[in-house]
């Protein structure tokens, strides 16, 4: 059985934006330096773990540190580690509970986050060692992220930063490299640069340089990117004007298609009256063709209509309010019953009622499509079962119905939601099919912030699982059994598990 999860959960005003890509090119956008200045706090915590274990080897192994050149453990892991938890209490503080404001902004958080961060580096590289072990070479890590994080400008001034901050590190640790020797003042002709003092501004030159380079190189890299990233939001503006145009043309067309097609089948309706004069039979079996495939353009047109009204309403967020789940589904099966009786398919209902923040005629066209789709396609004498029960200890609800029926190929089930897609199983078993439905039910999950999860099987059916993410009150009906829709079984129940019928028969599972 193969199993495909959907999820829309996109915020209107990034529906047809590129995330992450700001609008002048220098610097990304707040959002996206905000989830990395996230993403930065959780790092400097691994790192204060690292420290908090450092102390720890500095009290039970000294000597060992000793020897491979790391001296003064003593005292400034610990300092470093109160500083950094300090810091990053402070960056949470102004991340997530204080108001964004000119001096409050994600830019001068991570600004911030750099300064603090290479004054401890400077402080580890000089208890660990600035010449003797690796450590300086963290510095490259800021520069790297200062050059994709800002402009090339205050990425240079970070790289500049590194290097007065490395060279203090180097003069505090050797006070004495630009003083003359005192044997200098007895022998003028002894030399003024030792071996040491040579290998200090051999270090200090050589990493300057280094640090130079990875800043022109990275700095010069980020500026290519986000060149491709423009041209990328550009390209996607122009392709989506032009679908907007389609979609516009689609709608003027048909419209223009409507009123002729409205004639036609008008007058055939005159002709099968007997309004025109007698015919012959057949005659009226070609009328009857004709009249049957103009049905099924109409039925096109409205679903074309229909998908473009529903695209337009995208944007709409004042039509939501709260939805009764349990009263859009009756109305559903309300319109729906004659259908199912027709084909002597059993509609059996198990509802645990709650009701959900949307638009209720948006959920209305969404769970009628669901379950039209499930009665098409599902063969006749068998049943369709709609279950809607709270999941996740009730931080969401599911509302499944499942059929018994011709079901989807593995393959074509991740394009059951393109405009116009049906299979050709789908179009023997259900000819009257516009292949819109399911993308109709897509734009409308897309507008409710709602996710689809569809688990099929070939010739056994299908289980199409609504998912509603925020529930905003629930109620427990009592058990009642609603007359009135020929064929179908409808029962609202409390009183028996949501997942067996009134008889305890199993119920198709998503799972």
């Amino acid at each position: 059985m193969a199993v495909v999860k959907f999820s829309w959960n996109l915020s209107d005003k990034n529906r047809f934006a590129l995330p992450g890509v700001g609008t002048n090119g220098a610097k990304l956008s707040d959002e996206v330096l905000i989830n990395n200045a996230r993403w930065f706090i959780i790092f400097r915590w691994g790192v204060i773990g690292v420290l908090l274990l450092f102390q720890v080897l500095a009290l039970i192994a000294s000597d060992e540190l000793t020897k491979i050149g790391i001296t003064h453990q003593q005292g400034w892991p610990l300092a470093v580690t109160l500083v950094l938890f300090i810091a990053n209490v402070i960056y949470i503080q102004a991340l997530d509970f204080q108001r964004h404001t000119k001096y409050n902004s994600p830019v001068i958080n991570i600004w911030a986050q750099i300064i603090v961060d290479l004054l401890c580096l400077s402080v580890v590289v000089h208890f660990i060692g600035s010449i003797a072990t690796p450590a300086p070479f963290f510095y490259v890590l800021h520069i790297t992220l200062a050059c994709i994080f800002f402009s090339t400008l205050e990425s240079l001034v970070v790289t500049a930063l590194v290097c007065v901050m490395y060279a203090t590190v180097l003069l505090d640790e050797h006070p004495l490299i630009f003083m003359a020797p005192q044997a200098l003042t007895i022998d003028p002709g002894i030399s003024v640069l030792s071996p040491l003092k040579i290998n200090i501004f051999l270090w200090m030159f050589t990493l300057d340089v280094l640090f130079i380079i990875v800043w022109y190189v990275v700095s010069r890299l980020a500026i290519v990117v986000r060149i491709h990233e423009h041209n990328l939001v550009d390209a996607y503006e122009v392709i989506r004007r032009a679908q907007v145009e389609k979609d516009r043309y689609a709608v003027l067309m048909t419209h223009q298609l409507k009123a002729p097609l409205d004639a036609i089948r008008s007058k055939i309706s005159l002709i099968k009256g007997g309004y025109c004069g007698e015919v012959s039979p057949e005659i009226r079996e070609v009328i009857s063709k004709i009249d049957h495939r103009a049905s099924g353009m109409a039925a096109l047109i409205l679903d074309v209509l229909k998908l473009e009204r529903l695209k337009a309403a995208a944007r709409d967020n004042n039509a939501r309010e709260q939805v009764s789940i349990e009263t859009v589904i009756h109305k559903c099966i309300d319109k729906l019953g004659p259908i199912a009786s027709s084909r002597h398919i059993d509609v059996k209902v198990s509802l645990q009622d709650f009701a959900v923040e949307g638009i209720p005629n948006q959920l209305e066209i969404l769970l009628e499509n669901v379950i039209s789709n499930a009665i098409a396609y599902s063969y006749d004498n068998t049943t369709v079962e709609i279950v809607a029960a709270l999941e996740g200890a009730g931080s969401y609800d599911t509302v499944t119905v499942t059929d018994h029926g011709i079901g989807i190929g593995e393959k074509d089930l991740p394009h059951i939601f393109d405009e116009y897609f049906y299979t050709p199983r789908a179009a023997l078993h259900n000819r009257t099919s516009s292949g819109i439905g399911l993308s109709i039910v897509k734009t409308v999950a897309e507008n409710n912030k709602l996710q689809i999860r569809i688990s099929s099987e070939q010739n056994v059916g299908t289980a199409f699982s609504v998912i509603f993410p925020t529930i905003i009150s629930v109620s427990i009906p009592k058990t009642e059994v609603h007359p009135g829709v020929r064929g179908s079984h409808l029962v609202s129940s409390q009183s028996r598990p949501l997942d067996s019928d009134k008889d305890g028969n199993e119920l198709a599972s998503t799972h």
